[in-house]
């Protein structure tokens, strides 16, 4: 008996195996790719929007003005968005962002009216240091609820939002406090880097593109679309569930405790009654954007272009003259839609697709199986000729093997 190892010929990039049948992930052509793109049918909805505003009053919705103003009011929801795809991927909610950027922003006003007399950079510094670190407690609890006492995150994140907020007021007595150092509201919240560029729009963007990695490009992001997809498989592929859990939960809450930090910028204020339906646009804008609401598909980029949908609709409502109550209308009817769309795609996936996600969990778990089997039998360990292992470090690549008798 001698072990044979037989090599596979080379598989062009972008080319199927000979014999393969053309499966729903294998476009004929790079249009059809780009179709296949969520984010780009957002921005085409979003760049069909921006047309019609711009048709009907040309000289009053494509102003430098203009845009500047909707680029800064959707900033702070965009980093929102950011925490809140996370939670969303991973199949969960979190209903609690808008208090916790009320109750961050609380406590770093009155933070920052202690020290330093209230101005300068070390008092703003001290105050971001401060919302960013109340962000990440809520989000931890949160976490801990959801992953470790299996509550589920409706609830969880409903009772927080009431948590959150009532202890906002009770600080406060329901008056918002407006101890915010001038040097912060000139440059973050109403200064410009370069131009007309506003320095809360670079650094939602800064925000945005880290997200991006983290999503995209790391395993964090890849155990994210595991747990997504497929909590079970994700678990026994090797991902910790309720660790990860825990760490989405915290990324959400510290990210909404900077937007806290972004809001007393902006508005020179607490907002304490102004941040009732924040919640609910972010979630509106990360479904809009693409991200399925049951979890295991979503993107960043999506999501960012989800929440300037309801921003530009209200903005060119408010310039033609129709009441901008309608723009609620409007989103309501584009996030059913969205979400019936989502249906739709998971019941033909079901039905005869083959997800990229659930192909890389079934791959990961058989594999995983294999080679404890082989292992336990005393044999050479499978070898896996993917190259996702390799990537996601997952486990070691290794050239494909079998056996054969001589």
């Amino acid at each position: 008996m001698t072990e044979q190892t037989t090599v596979p010929p080379p598989v062009p990039d972008g080319a199927a195996p000979a014999g393969a049948a053309p499966t729903e992930e294998e476009p004929t052509g790079r249009l059809a790719r780009l179709a296949r793109l969520q984010a780009l049918q957002i921005i085409i909805v979003l760049a069909v929007i921006v047309v019609i505003f711009s048709i009907l009053k040309p000289s009053a919705f494509l102003t430098v003005f203009n845009i500047r103003g909707i680029v800064q009011n959707t900033a702070i929801l965009a980093v929102l968005a950011v925490g809140m795809t996370f939670v969303i991927i991973t199949g969960g909610i979190d209903l609690s962002i808008g208090s916790v950027l009320v109750f961050s922003g609380v406590v770093a006003d009155k933070v920052m009216a202690n020290v330093g007399g209230g101005q300068g950079w070390g008092s703003a510094i001290i105050g971001l240091l401060v919302a960013i670190g109340c962000g990440l407690a809520w989000g931890l609890l949160n976490g801990f609820l959801v992953a470790r006492a299996k509550v589920p995150p409706l609830i969880v994140t409903l009772g927080t939002l009431g948590m959150a907020l009532g202890l906002a007021e009770v600080i406060t007595g329901g008056v918002d406090l407006r101890n915010v150092p001038t040097v912060m509201v000139n440059s973050v919240g109403f200064g410009n880097i370069v131009g007309e560029i506003p320095w809360l729009a670079v650094i939602a963007a800064v925000i945005v593109v880290l997200g991006i990695v983290l999503l995209h490009r790391t395993r964090f992001g890849l155990h994210t679309y595991a747990i997504g997809s497929n909590p079970e498989a994700g678990r026994r592929a090797g991902v910790n569930v309720p660790r990860h859990l825990v760490m989405i939960y915290a990324l959400c809450g510290l990210l909404a405790g900077f937007a806290g930090w972004l809001n007393l910028a902006f508005f020179q204020s607490t907002t304490i009654g102004g941040q009732t339906s924040t919640n609910l646009s972010v979630i509106a804008g990360v479904v809009i954007g693409g991200t399925s609401l049951f979890g295991g598909y979503g993107s960043i980029l999506g999501s960012v272009i989800g929440v300037f949908i309801p921003a530009t609709l209200q903005n060119g409502f408010v310039i033609i003259g129709v009441q901008p109550f309608w723009q609620q209308v409007v989103v309501g009817a584009v996030l059913i839609a969205a979400v019936y769309v989502d249906q739709q795609r998971r019941a033909a996936a079901l039905r005869g697709g083959n997800p990229r996600m659930s192909g890389l969990l079934r791959h990961l778990t058989t594999s995983r199986e294999a080679a404890g089997a082989e292992a336990a039998a005393g044999r050479e360990l499978p070898r896996d000729d993917s190259g996702q292992g390799a990537r996601y470090g997952l486990w070691p690549p290794v050239v494909p093997s079998a056996e054969g008798a001589a």
